[in-house]
């Protein structure tokens, strides 16, 4: 329950800071925004301790850290040193206005999945998270550039509106629909 309604508070914010477009569904003339982002880094395994499950890594800009990888990581005895570790990081949220009733069934959906490489190979994973909450517009403050909405568990929260842009069409009362999700990636290639 916390992490949704961190994710509520976050996504608030997001939504209400930024410009604001409309899709051709049933949420025309309500806003709808959508910010993602991708990060991908890279470094070299100068070290590795399969007792402790400890690969100690170099990046680009020769910063040495630790790594502590766990049990999920089937293949860890294949990874050598000198080997090339790529970490890709995706974030993605997504919030929807809608009149009341009109939104899709909510239902408080949270998903991850993992996927891992197969034995034998070199260690590789990919995580993901999707978590949905909705809440409800209780209060619009158009002087003082804030909106107030309430979560499913009842508590509610003031987000600063910084582009009243954001605000047109929007009415006491509306539901809003938050999805988050992210991802992690990471492989391990052959030093070549």
């Amino acid at each position: 329950m916390k992490t949704i309604c961190l994710l509520l508070t976050i996504a608030l914010a997001v939504l209400f800071s930024v410009p604001a477009f409309a899709g051709d569904d049933e949420t025309a003339g309500k806003p709808h925004v959508v910010r993602a982002g991708m990060t991908t880094a890279t470094a070299t395994v100068v070290a590795i301790d399969l007792d402790n499950r400890v690969v100690t890594l170099r990046n680009s800009d020769g910063d040495v850290f630790d790594l502590a990888v766990g049990s999920e990581a089937k293949n860890l005895p294949q990874v050598k040193v000198g080997d090339r570790v790529t970490a890709t990081y995706y974030e993605a949220i997504s919030a929807k206005v809608y009149k009341p009733g009109e939104g899709p069934e909510y239902s408080g959906a949270s998903e991850e999945t993992l996927k891992t490489a197969k034995p034998g190979e070199k260690p590789s994973g990919e995580l993901r998270t999707s978590v949905t909450a909705k809440a409800t517009v209780t209060a619009i403050d158009t002087k003082g550039q804030s909106v107030t909405l309430k979560g499913m568990d009842g508590k509610s929260v003031k987000v600063r509106v910084e582009d009243p842009a954001n605000l047109k069409g929007v009415e006491v009362g509306d539901e809003v629909i938050l999805t988050y999700e992210q991802a992690l990636a990471i492989s391990v290639d052959a030093e070549k």
